[in-house]
């Protein structure tokens, strides 16, 4: 006498696969805003890196001797076309007190209107001190730098 064995199935049931389904949307749900943050903050620190091209050049600037104005024309001469035009709106510093220099720096593209403020206050003794003023950076709001 044979005894017939039944073929069993394999594979996944439709409960299965749905609770698949919903696991991979919620992890798509929390990583894709993580990683658009991630590109923005990479795509801003170009900004940051045009800004530091005029930094240099002021420090050098006030460490020479020079007044506030020609440091902030100094610096604007050396970052003029020296930076990535497709990241970096615009580059400028300008005096905006007598041992004060600022440099504001503006993206465009996805993360276009960011700015990046830095300001040097030279002190009586010679030393170049930096500062990010809070209420001119958006970039400290919008988690850019």
């Amino acid at each position: 006498m044979k005894v017939q064995q039944k073929a069993q199935q394999q594979g996944f049931t439709l409960i299965e696969l749905m609770i698949v389904v919903a696991i991979v949307a919620i992890l798509a749900a929390v990583g894709v805003p993580a990683y658009k943050q991630y590109m923005d903050r990479a795509r801003f620190s170009e900004v940051i890196t045009a800004g530091g091209l005029g930094k240099s050049a002021v420090e050098t600037c006030f460490q020479i001797g020079h007044d506030a104005a020609d440091c902030a024309t100094q610096s604007n001469a050396a970052t003029s076309g020296a930076y990535n035009t497709g990241a970096v709106a615009d580059v400028e510093a300008t005096e905006t007190g007598e041992d004060i220099v600022t440099i504001e720096a503006t993206a465009i593209g996805d993360i276009g209107g960011a700015t990046y403020l830095m300001k040097a206050t030279r002190s009586t003794n010679g030393l170049v001190t930096w500062d990010q003023p809070a209420s001119g950076s958006t970039c400290i709001n919008l988690g850019y730098c």
